[in-house]
């Protein structure tokens, strides 16, 4: 059984239903908010709202941001299906989750991004799906992120080869890893979450096709026929 498949509420073990509350406020941005894009994923998007890059960049592309800390695919997974996509009709949803499902093989983390790629095409059929890949982590080589190279390599094999309509996969990993094998703090402050530096070299490929995306369908709407 593919747990990456299966919607799931994060447990409260601590007794704070913190999880369940940022859940919760997400849903009343949705109806408070317009936004023409929604970031949406684990802690990689809930940190990029702290880097200089947000409010510089995406702040006025009118983003809402739905990160939350440690979230696994298969929450982001429940999340989607219990309302945090329903009221908002965003030009195009950012999607980055599978790092905290490291205990998963490959296989099960591209197939849980999958599964959330087509609930998101369900609901929100007219919006550019983008996905960012995943970034290494971890200061020296490791199995996790040996993992997590091989799910780029397959949603490669299943976005770029396949292309999907809507479904645009940006290679945002790149750079990170030094050529003896090392991963700098000057990038990842942990070794896994982005510093403002890291933020500029990861996120500003995305900011650029997300501007490319946005004017695309203005564009095309401001042309007037020919007489």
């Amino acid at each position: 059984m593919n747990t990456c498949k299966i919607p799931a509420a994060v447990e409260d073990t601590e007794g704070d239903n913190r999880w369940i509350s940022i859940h919760n406020r997400f849903l009343s941005e949705t109806r408070e908010k317009d936004a023409d894009v929604v970031f949406i994923g684990d802690s990689i998007i809930q940190a990029l709202q702290h880097c200089e890059i947000w409010n510089e960049l995406f702040v006025p592309l009118h983003c809402l941001n739905f990160g939350i800390h440690r979230d696994k695919i298969e929450n982001v997974l429940w999340r989607v299906h219990n309302g945090e996509l329903d009221n908002v009709k965003p030009k195009a949803i950012v999607l980055h989750v599978g790092t905290n499902n490291h205990k998963n093989k490959p296989e099960d983390i591209f197939e849980g991004i999958m599964e959330i790629i087509s609930i998101i095409k369900e609901k929100q059929p007219d919006a550019y799906i983008v996905i960012p890949t995943l970034l290494p982590r971890g200061q020296y080589p490791n199995p996790i992120r040996e993992k997590l190279s091989r799910v780029n390599d397959l949603l490669k094999e299943k976005l770029s080869l396949h292309p999907q309509p809507k479904v645009e996969l940006i290679s945002i990993d790149n750079g990170f890893i030094l050529p003896d094998g090392t991963i700098t703090h000057h990038d990842m402050y942990d070794y896994l979450l982005l510093t403002h530096s890291g933020c500029q070299k990861a996120f500003k490929p995305v900011y650029e096709l997300l501007l490319q995306l946005l004017t695309e369908g203005e564009t095309e709407t401001d042309l007037t026929p020919s007489e």
